[in-house]
């Protein structure tokens, strides 16, 4: 999930922070640049890790400031395809059920990739995992706040850099549909569609106090239907 990510950068100390160890003012300086950043193609920046090499310092005509080349070793959240991780239910639109991980929110389960089968309720605006047993149909709301564990299938880097418009004109009049259209920058696509999936309350108990899922899917579904009367895991809706 964490990666380690080696970087280059020229770091401008102003004259007022001399005073300080050089170490200390270029990790803040840094940290003040890239944390809770994203970085194109590599990821989300979270603090700095250590600082592996300085260059020499120089200060320009008209400028007081040190100017370094430094080398440095930043921590990047970058999951890889297929690792599995857990969330918080953010949000649901017909689009698909969007997960937090508390630092990082542009997961999007898309409709397909949830438990199927499932229906998107208009009324609560949430998605129902319509799950099968031998008593019959029950349904699982997928609520906002309930802990979920999924798999990484994809991901997407948007180049948000600014850019100069063409014309004055074109940039007045597209300046409404360019805020609505305005994309997250790194986005992950992920699924919970196999039975191990899903809400981690549920699949926890059902799979540590009734039966293993080494007995099979049938027996999943089973135990998924005596968590819902242990559990009630409609809370009360009919």
């Amino acid at each position: 999930m964490f990666v380690l990510v080696e970087m280059t950068d020229t770091v401008r100390i102003p004259p007022w922070q001399f005073e300080r160890k050089l170490n200390e003012s270029i990790a803040e300086e840094l940290n003040k640049k890239l944390a809770n950043k994203v970085v194109y193609n590599v990821g989300l920046c979270i603090c700095l890790y250590d600082i592996t090499k300085l260059e020499d310092s120089y200060i320009f005509p008209g400028d007081g400031a040190s100017h370094t080349k430094v080398h440095f070793r930043y921590v990047v959240f970058h999951p890889f395809l297929d690792e599995i991780l857990i969330g918080q239910i953010k949000s649901c639109s017909q689009d698909g059920v969007h997960v937090s991980l508390g630092f990082f929110d542009d997961i999007v389960i898309p409709p397909e990739s949830l438990q199927q089968p499932a229906k998107f309720d208009e009324a609560e605006q949430v998605w129902v995992w319509e799950y099968e047993t031998e008593e019959g149909a029950h349904d699982l709301y997928m609520d906002i706040g309930e802990e979920i564990r999924f798999r990484v299938v994809d991901e997407t880097f948007v180049d948000t850099s600014p850019t100069g418009p063409s014309s004055a004109e074109a940039s007045t009049s597209n300046a409404a549909e360019e805020v609505q259209k305005k994309e997250a920058p790194y986005t992950l696509v992920v699924t919970m569609c196999i039975s191990s999936y899903g809400i981690v309350s549920v699949v926890v108990y059902s799979v540590s106090k009734i039966a293993p899922l080494s007995q099979g899917t049938d027996c999943f579904k089973l135990t998924m239907n005596q968590c819902h009367k242990m559990k009630g895991v409609e809370k009360g809706r009919n």
